[in-house]
């Protein structure tokens, strides 16, 4: 398996259809509120700093994930981890820590700090585990990574 993390440019011509599927089994609309946003233009990830990326097994996305600016934050510098989905089979692989460093990389020097919002113990296990914090400054993120 030969996975290639890259930044997608445009959501309209990445195939999330299996992506949002999967998700929804699992019941979560995140993914599919992803790709209605980026269709409507709620949220194409294309503000400064902002970018979405996207992991991918051969021809198939496996998993996504983006950064926007954190508006819930007074702090300019602040971005929000957003819709990160990697499907079921395969988690546990790296791929989700190999999009994040990603993530990351593109943040740095662009953001000092990146927050989130869970409510999944799965999902604040894994986040803990890529060098998140938990933090309850805000009923609005759960998670902080400072860059």
């Amino acid at each position: 398996m030969a996975i290639e993390v890259k930044k997608i440019s445009d959501l309209n011509e990445v195939d999330v259809s299996r992506l949002i599927q999967e998700s929804e089994k699992e019941g979560y609309r995140f993914v599919s509120r992803l790709a209605s946003e980026y269709e409507d233009g709620t949220n194409r990830f294309s503000e400064q700093g902002e970018a979405l990326f996207g992991a991918w097994d051969g021809e198939e996305l496996v998993a996504i994930g983006g950064l926007n600016r954190n508006t819930k934050s007074k702090d300019a510098s602040a971005a929000r981890l957003q819709r990160a989905y990697t499907l079921p089979s395969y988690r546990r692989k790296g791929i989700g820590s190999e999009l994040f460093n990603a993530l990351f990389v593109h943040a740095r020097g662009q953001f000092n700090e990146i927050t989130t919002k869970t409510e999944s113990a799965k999902a604040d296990a894994f986040y803990r585990a890529n060098g998140f914090q938990f933090d309850e400054r805000s009923p609005d993120i759960t998670h902080v990574y400072s860059l």
